[in-house]
């Protein structure tokens, strides 16, 4: 007897269950050794987590200094341009040929100096025929005033007529008439002929000339013949916000004499002067007041149109908290520095800056002279860090409070000494005021 075959889908339906069955175990397998993993890298004990809290129980290599007590100079930094006392467009005067031009281009000329010279043979001519019409007009009223006095002594014999006296005295005044335009005129002529020397009108530096010898020129040339410029002394024209002027203008108002400096792009004092003038009204648009300083510049550090940074000194804090502007942090907290503790650890301070003058800041709370503040190896700490203070020395150790290089902050951080007093701040010491 034949039995009968199993049913296809009795057999499919078998195979269904048995892949689902391996999918669970698979899916229970590989949750479980994730489960492992994870609880592995979580180990107090593993790799990674131990060398994460050896790091943490390390002390942070910092360098140090201690607040000290200054003066700090209230200073004002603006954008400024220097501007010529007197700048000129040298003219001609009269039209004609130029003969020569006796300066230097650049060259620093006097004033009264000549600058050009214009043929002057039509204006002599012009002054020497002015000149004889005046001579003889001059014997005309010479004879006029002659036979004046003669008719007046016939009229007194009765000799003459009255009209024939009167008449004559007419003559005499239209002939001094004639003189006094006469005079007029050679005084033209003779002004006429000192134009065409070209003279400097003040002292100071001549330009690139714009005319050559030969030429033609003319009274109403555009570009005229040079431009001279007076740069001794010069100034410079810079605006400072209009807030500022309560303290600017009461000095200014009794005669002060409040300090300008002009700096270089590089920050590098380049020129001292004086604040000289006060604009009358404030910039609406940009909520500003021009300031003009004047500087000697016997030196020629300015230049006309050259672009400086005006730094105008308002005022001076005596007494104030210096710490180095490297120390000052801003973040979530506000303004605040790391101070260091007896313990060797570091304490989060807020604090409220004053006046900064160059790389010292002044501190008006927040702080006390003599207390230790971190400058470097700042990225790392937190309030309450433990820290070993970097001992400087003198080969390859930049003084506190001076600009570092990258490498240098670096290879600070990586030769920690622990316990090491931080060094003295010079750099505060040295720009106190006196």
């Amino acid at each position: 007897m034949i039995p009968d075959p199993v049913p296809r889908d009795t057999t499919a339906q078998g195979q269904a269950r048995e892949a689902r069955r391996l999918r669970l175990i698979f899916t229970a397998v590989a949750a479980a050794v994730l489960v492992a993993v994870i609880a592995w890298a979580m180990k107090p004990g593993s790799q990674s987590a131990g060398g994460r809290g050896a790091d943490a129980g390390r002390p942070i290599p910092v360098r140090a200094v201690a607040a000290s007590t200054g003066s700090v100079d209230v200073t004002v930094d603006a954008l400024g341009t220097a501007t010529a006392l007197n700048t000129a467009t040298i003219h001609s005067r009269v039209d004609g040929p130029l003969l020569k031009v006796p300066f230097h281009e650049g060259q620093r000329v006097k004033a009264g100096a000549l600058l050009a010279q214009i043929d002057p043979s039509t204006f002599q001519a012009a002054l020497n025929q002015a000149e004889g019409q005046l001579a003889k007009d001059q014997a005309q009223l010479a004879g006029a005033r002659v036979d004046l006095d003669r008719y007046t002594g016939l009229l007194a014999k009765d000799s003459v007529a009255r009209q024939t006296v009167d008449a004559q005295r007419f003559t005499v005044q239209q002939l001094e008439g004639a003189v006094r335009a006469d005079k007029a005129a050679v005084e033209n002529a003779r002004l006429q002929l000192t134009f065409t020397r070209v003279t400097a009108p003040f002292a100071g530096r001549v330009g690139l000339r714009q005319v050559d010898p030969g030429n033609m020129v003319h009274a109403s040339d555009t570009n005229g013949l040079v431009v001279l410029t007076q740069t001794h002394p010069i100034y410079v024209v810079f605006a400072v916000p209009s807030e500022h002027l309560a303290l600017i203008y009461p000095h200014w108002r009794r005669g002060d004499a409040l300090e300008v400096q002009a700096l270089d792009r590089d920050g590098k004092v380049i020129a001292s002067g004086k604040l000289a003038a006060v604009d009358n009204q404030i910039d609406t648009t940009t909520g500003t007041i021009k300031l003009k300083a004047l500087f000697d510049n016997t030196d020629d550090a300015l230049f006309p149109a050259q672009f400086v940074t005006a730094r105008l000194r308002l005022d001076t804090v005596s007494g104030a908290t210096l710490v180095p502007s490297a120390a000052v942090q801003r973040g979530a907290p506000g303004t605040f520095v790391y101070v260091v503790n007896a313990d060797n650890t570091v304490s989060l301070r807020k604090m409220t800056l004053g006046p900064a003058s160059g790389e010292l800041v002044s501190v008006k709370d927040g702080v006390k002279p003599g207390e230790k503040v971190v400058i470097d190896g700042l990225d790392k700490l937190r309030d309450g860090a433990q820290i070993a203070l970097i001992a400087d020395n003198t080969r390859g150790a930049a003084a506190p409070g001076t600009p570092q290089t990258p490498g240098q902050r670096q290879h600070r951080r990586g030769t920690a000494s622990s316990g090491a007093p931080p060094a003295p701040l010079p750099a505060v010491a040295s720009r106190m005021s006196s």
